[in-house]
């Protein structure tokens, strides 16, 4: 078992019809074509694993190092690089190009992805707390409420859902089911939701025998 593994774009959502005329939310992707930009084998690193990069750019975008990186591999320019762990290297070649071409509709694919920042939010959005009353007097509206005992322990433990920073993070949404690939485009549309915005990049990843 090895892992079909691509970075792509989130382009939106919209909706589809099925034959029996339910209305199906899905998500457009773009994957690909994506580029084996490093090889790394248990002999050399401890562990198999490939490297392969996403959306060409110029030049300009990258330093020396990472250009560098690039022509040792024989690949476009490319903004983003990204690691996954595979059993076995021998299908894998430097420079090889991946696309969706390996996919197949009905297949089930994680997309991971970094979720919409909301910024610093309050108790009720960022875990659903309750509010206080609302009557006349009452000083606790949106308020935490306790947060903990006083002399013993005398603190607060970590981890307490308080007030904070939300979204902004990576989420991974599994077994979303392919409905329509159009490999002109490099095109697939999945079932469902996945995190993050318009134009945000993405990651998936599906078993298959090979």
């Amino acid at each position: 078992m090895v892992s079909i593994s691509l970075l792509g774009t989130k382009i939106g959502m919209t909706q589809i019809f099925n034959t029996q005329g339910s209305a199906i939310p899905v998500t457009v992707l773009k994957l690909g074509p994506c580029f084996i930009t490093q090889i790394k084998t248990t002999s050399s690193d401890g562990y198999n694993a490939i490297q392969i990069g996403y959306l060409e750019v110029s030049t300009k975008k990258l330093n020396q190092a990472e250009l560098g990186h690039l022509k040792k591999a024989n690949s476009p320019i490319l903004k983003h690089l990204k690691e996954y762990r595979v059993t076995s290297c021998e299908n894998f070649k430097l420079g090889q190009s991946i696309n969706v071409n390996k996919l197949r509709v009905g297949d089930l694919i994680d997309v991971s992805s970094k979720s919409i920042g909301k910024g610093f939010t309050g108790y009720q959005k960022r875990h659903n707390f309750s509010r206080g009353p609302m009557s006349h007097g009452s000083k606790n509206h949106r308020q935490p409420g306790s947060i903990g005992a006083g002399t013993t322990p005398g603190r607060v433990f970590p981890g307490k859902k308080m007030a904070g920073r939300m979204g902004g993070c990576k989420v991974t949404i599994k077994n979303l089911q392919i409905i329509d690939i159009h490999d002109n485009n490099d095109l697939v549309i999945v079932k469902g939701s996945i995190p993050g915005k318009p134009g945000s990049l993405i990651s998936i990843k599906r078993k298959e025998n090979i």
